[in-house]
């Protein structure tokens, strides 16, 4: 009879250590599954977000020259609100950059350098560009044209100026903001980057 009872203790031991493992198990399985769809939610959200973009080549014919703009420091934020966006139901506009980003290298600490960036409008209605700003006063952007017909582009010429204030021994990073009428799009952002080096 001792002998029954101790087996049965062995039993019980065992069963309670295999149900611990299962329960490790499908917890681990939970965590993973809870990583893999915050991942893939990240992934989607990150490609949602991200700015159309277009080859760089396009002919110089289809630049538009027509009620220039020059972009520069504003303290205001965002003024979405503003933008005289096309009813819903006609064709609508859709903006495209050529990049989103680029970096200018290493440059001098009062060098003047610029870039230019092709916007274009890839809709069946005008793009409009309501308005432009830069993040910083050493970033001004002068655009060709602030109504851009479908198929056409404007081209964008950011300029930086790294002696406007001290950024020697610094990476940094300067964009554009433009409010546009494209809803699914209301608002690009390009951005630049350089390094000045220490002296």
């Amino acid at each position: 009879m001792a002998k029954a009872t101790a087996l049965s203790h062995r039993e019980t031991r065992e069963r309670a250590r295999r149900q611990r493992q299962n329960q490790r198990t499908f917890q681990l399985g939970l965590i993973g599954a809870g990583i893999l769809l915050l991942l893939a939610s990240m992934v989607w959200l990150f490609q949602k977000n991200q700015t159309p973009l277009v080859g760089a080549n396009y002919d110089s014919a289809d630049v538009v020259f027509d009620q220039p703009i020059r972009a520069i420091h504003e303290m205001d934020g965002p003024k979405l609100g503003e933008i005289p966006f096309l009813p819903k139901a006609g064709p609508q506009p859709a903006i495209a950059v050529s990049e989103d980003f680029h970096d200018l290298g290493v440059i001098g600490p009062t060098d003047i350098v610029t870039y230019e960036f092709a916007i274009f409008n890839q809709g069946e209605a005008p793009l409009t560009i309501s308005r432009a700003y830069t993040t910083c006063g050493c970033t001004t952007a002068d655009f060709t044209a602030t109504v851009i017909p479908p198929g056409k582009v404007t081209i964008m010429t950011l300029t930086l100026d790294a002696g406007f204030h001290d950024i020697t021994g610094q990476t940094v990073r300067r964009g554009v903001i433009i409010e546009n009428n494209d809803a699914d799009m209301p608002q690009l952002e390009i951005w630049v980057q350089a390094t000045v080096p220490a002296r």
